[in-house]
């Protein structure tokens, strides 16, 4: 990455570190119990394949090779440090410019770079407790984070935190693992079946990135708020932000564009996955009536009040919405025309829906569905 006078935006290699230190340990288990976990957990990802093609009627015929990745909180946190540097280099190069034909900029090359790294580093190890698996789709392959051939993409089982949800909600754990699987399974299924998708995201973040006009010293500011959050140290009066999350703290009217269309895919791939999960989920999974019962309670309730601050900063609370209001407009549209209509979203970037359509269903159906001429 570039640098001015050695100093990076953002020290990655601290950011790991960091994360790894203050990293919460897992739940006890033996090491037996863990490689059971873990092979558990593979079986599993295999088994969702066929059950997941089979309900989506997406990708029929074709082998994956994006690997399936069993990891712990550490190691989910190098993977997504290593995603994070990739997709945001041209923004913290064009960043690491301004600060360097700045006032103060020497200074803050001499500290920045650290202080933003053990900050990052805070926050990483916070999620990274929270994460029960996850489609990583942007890190360039490597030895240790392998990757599919046709250009990125790996799927993370969290596996700390899986057993550490079943647990809390005392549920049969074979199901669970296979239920959580087979989310993580459409994930993979919707890059692998759709393959103009993945650089169609990749696009339109670099869009919101290139759009970004951020002084140095606010973006480190913005980060701070979090970090501080996390710790406990940002004043009574300041944890009521007005709602904005960390991203809408610093997006421009073009960004909110951008933003709008992210969001509408966001939500589109977050509440299919939740769609075939619970479709497939009675035929294999015998207690999902009640797995999804009180997961749904779980992510309804939240945790302390830290927790509830620290996830709107980020926009967590954001990405809940987008499980629930994606869910209904993919089962409304699936109602309406069938899965093999539903499918036609996979279409191209014009046939996705908007942000306005996610939210009336309909309207995407008219639109997408009418008459050729019409």
């Amino acid at each position: 990455m570039t640098s001015i006078g050695g100093a990076e935006m953002v020290d990655w290699n601290l950011a790991v570190a960091t994360a790894t230190r203050l990293v919460r340990p897992g739940p006890e288990v033996s090491r037996d119990e863990a490689r059971a976990v873990v092979a558990e957990l593979r079986r599993h990802a295999k088994a969702s394949e066929e059950h997941v093609r089979g309900f989506t009627r997406m990708g029929t015929g074709e082998i994956h090779d994006t690997p399936v990745l069993v990891v712990d909180r550490p190691g989910w946190v190098r993977a997504n440090v290593a995603g994070f540097r990739e997709i945001l280099k041209p923004l913290l190069e064009k960043m690491q410019e301004r600060r360097g034909n700045s006032a103060g900029g020497a200074v803050l090359g001499a500290v920045g770079g650290k202080v933003t790294g053990v900050e990052l580093g805070m926050l990483l190890s916070f999620l990274s407790s929270r994460v029960l698996g996850q489609y990583e789709t942007f890190a360039p392959a490597t030895r240790d984070l392998p990757a599919g051939g046709s250009g990125g993409g790996r799927l993370l089982l969290v596996a700390p935190n899986i057993v550490h949800v079943e647990r809390e909600l005392d549920v049969e754990v074979h199901d669970f693992r296979l239920w959580v699987c087979l989310h993580e399974e459409t994930h993979r299924t919707q890059f692998s079946a759709v393959p103009w998708l993945r650089d169609h995201l990749e696009g339109e973040i670099q869009s919101f990135l290139a759009e970004t006009d951020v002084d140095p010293m606010t973006f480190l500011e913005r980060i701070r708020e979090a970090a501080q959050s996390l710790a406990g140290g940002r004043p009574e009066a300041e944890e009521d932000d007005g709602g904005r999350s960390l991203v809408e703290l610093v997006q421009s009217p073009a960004q909110r564009e951008i933003l709008g269309r992210l969001t509408a895919v966001m939500s589109l791939l977050e509440g299919h996955a939740d769609f075939v999960m619970d479709g497939v989920g009675p035929a294999v999974v015998p207690s999902v009536a009640e797995i999804r019962e009180k997961f749904q309670q779980r992510r309804a309730k939240g945790a302390s009040r830290l927790d509830t601050a620290l996830r709107k900063l980020l926009g967590l609370d954001a990405k809940l919405r987008q499980y629930r209001d994606g869910e209904r407009f993919v089962r409304a549209v699936v109602d309406e025309v069938g899965m093999d209509g539903f499918n036609r979203v996979w279409t191209s970037p014009n046939t996705l829906p908007t942000k306005a359509e996610i939210s009336r269903p309909a309207d995407w159906i008219a639109r997408v569905h009418r008459p050729a001429g019409s």
